[in-house]
Order: C-alpha cells, then sequence, then structure tokens
C-alpha cells in the first residue's frame, strides 16, 4: 500500500492531473489527485480532528502553495489550470518536489515559477529559507502553521470581497468597524449608509444620540489598483462641515503620495486600512470568517501535585 504523500508530495501529482490543461474544481482535483497518487479506499478515509479528510486538507495547501509561486492560475474562484510555470515545474521534477526545492527554483530569475515571500508579497525577492520545523519546539509549530492558515485566508478573503459589488464591501467595512467596537454604549450600533453623499460611503454612530461619528470611505479596487492622493482629498472634501476625521479601507494600497498626505493633512486625521490589514483586523475580529478548529495546549497542573 502507497505511503500517504505529505502536502508538499501532493504538489506534483497535483501538476500531473492539470497536465490535460483542463480547468477543474477543488474537489475535482482532489479525486483526481489520489487517484493519481494511488490512494487506497482506506487512506482516504482517514480524517482530521476537523471533520476533514487528511488527503484533501494536504491537496489544499498544496494548491495553494502552487498557485502562490504562479505554478497554476486561478481563471475564476475555486477553479485551477496549470500554466507555463507549472509545465516548466512538472518537467525538471517529474517524480516530485519539496517547498524548499519549489523556493529556489523562484528564486531563479530564468524561471517562471515566482519566489514566495510571505511578508511582503515581492517575486523573485531574497528570502531566508523557512526554518524546519523539527529545529521549532510544538508551540512554535503551531504558531508557525497558523500563520499561513491565516495568510491563506487572507487572499481568500480579498478575492470574495472583490467578487462581490460595491455595496456588499461598504457593509462589511461597517460590520468590521462595528465589531472592533465602534458602536455606542451597551455595544448598540446605529450604522447609516448614505448614498451619493460626496464620497462618504457610511456613517457608524458611536453613541445613541449620534454626537459621536466615524466616517467612512470604502473602496473596492483590484490588487492592481493603487489609491492615490486624490481620492482622500476627495474624502476629506466630503468630511468638511461634519468631521475632522475618518477611516478610509481599501482591498488594494496606498500610493506613497497618498500615505504622506495622510501623514501631513493638518485639517483632519485619516486613518488608512489597505487590504492587509483589512483582512488581518476581519480574522481578528471574527467578521467574514468562522472558527474551524480549536487547539487546546495543555501542561501539567504543578498544584494538583503538590
Amino acid at each position: 500500500m502507497p505511503v500517504m504523500p505529505t502536502w508538499e508530495g501532493f504538489m506534483v501529482p497535483i501538476l500531473k492531473a492539470l497536465s490535460d490543461g483542463e480547468t477543474r474544481t477543488r474537489s475535482e482535483l482532489s479525486a483526481l489527485t489520489a487517484g493519481v497518487v494511488g490512494l487506497t479506499a482506506e487512506q482516504r478515509s482517514v480524517v482530521l480532528g476537523s471533520g476533514q479528510a487528511m488527503y484533501v486538507n494536504r491537496i489544499g495547501w498544496a494548491l495553494s502553495q502552487l498557485t502562490r509561486v504562479g505554478a497554476l492560475s486561478r481563471p475564476s474562484r475555486g477553479k485551477y489550470l496549470i500554466n507555463d510555470g507549472g509545465r516548466q515545474v512538472l518537467q525538471k521534477f517529474p517524480e516530485g518536489i519539496t517547498e524548499k526545492q519549489l523556493d529556489a527554483l523562484g528564486a531563479d530569475p530564468n524561471t517562471l515559477i515566482l519566489q514566495y515571500v510571505p511578508s511582503t508579497g515581492a517575486k523573485h525577492a531574497t528570502a531566508t529559507p523557512s526554518t524546519p520545523l523539527t529545529s521549532l519546539a510544538p508551540t512554535e509549530q503551531i504558531d508557525q502553521g497558523i500563520k499561513r492558515i491565516h495568510e491563506e485566508v487572507s487572499k481568500d478573503l480579498l478575492d470574495r470581497l472583490l467578487g462581490k459589488d460595491p455595496a456588499f464591501f461598504e457593509q462589511a467595512v461597517i460590520d468590521l468597524l462595528v465589531a472592533m467596537g465602534y458602536g455606542g454604549a451597551g455595544g448598540v450600533a446605529m450604522v447609516t449608509q448614505l448614498v451619493n453623499d460626496r464620497g462618504i460611503d457610511g456613517v457608524v454612530d458611536q453613541d445613541v444620540l449620534g454626537l459621536n461619528k466615524v466616517y467612512v470611505q470604502a473602496k473596492r479596487y483590484a490588487a492592481g489598483n493603487s489609491v492615490g492622493r486624490p481620492e482622500l482629498q476627495g474624502f476629506v472634501g466630503a468630511l468638511s462641515g461634519k468631521a475632522d476625521r475618518g477611516v478610509f479601507l481599501t482591498t488594494s494600497y496606498f500610493s506613497k503620495g497618498a500615505m504622506e498626505y495622510a501623514d501631513h493633512d493638518t485639517s483632519s486625521r485619516l486613518i488608512l486600512v489597505d487590504g492587509k490589514r483589512l483582512t488581518e483586523l476581519m480574522i481578528r475580529f471574527g467578521v467574514g470568517v468562522q472558527v474551524k478548529d480549536t487547539v487546546h495546549v495543555v501542561e501539567v497542573d504543578e498544584d494538583f501535585f503538590e
């Protein structure tokens, strides 16, 4: 009976399953890849504590990594397609590839593979090799795993927000502000959506009478489109006569000129929240996400044995 591969061991079988050039969903790929590997029914029946099949979970991690480094394309949400980068990996490593080998391949500027740098998102940048799990304490391994899960969820959150209409995004950021505690006495929030009000997308009343307000601008931009200084100036103009502060949130990022304007403008105080910070806050305050599993770390209770 073949041994079930680690998540790394599923990367090349995934590429083989997609080598015919067809676009497939994650569930279709899981079944095809399991067939390529030759998993038995018994192996497919092994489940994690969350209830998810172990092989499906590992294939999911492999899919995420292959997508991050540009070996797979996603023509639409939840669907995958091999590209020239993936064919390059398959040709060079037909028997299997590790994360370390994939990272080394991405560091070569002559390949189509991108080097994965979690903290910056830079392409073909220099990165310190990840610390082998065996050299980490168990709690550090848990922490590292949670960080990787959050990185993947963050990307998925942005994809989901971009797939919705602007009104959904505006409500989502209002929900986030309310979850963060901007909502009035007793946790009761009065949220007002303003339509065509010179660029103000929402208002959160922080007290019952509405004397203290948070004004919100929400821009649902694709990753390559930055929010520039003109957008911030328009928001400040909309605040004129209403308030001297506001929160500007976007799914993308702010240009250098926009950040300099926010730092130096004395007429108002602007809080800028880019896509990375937005998804971090959504995860932290439980907006658009739900707890899938809980890990309990225990230690000996010394008092019990006294």
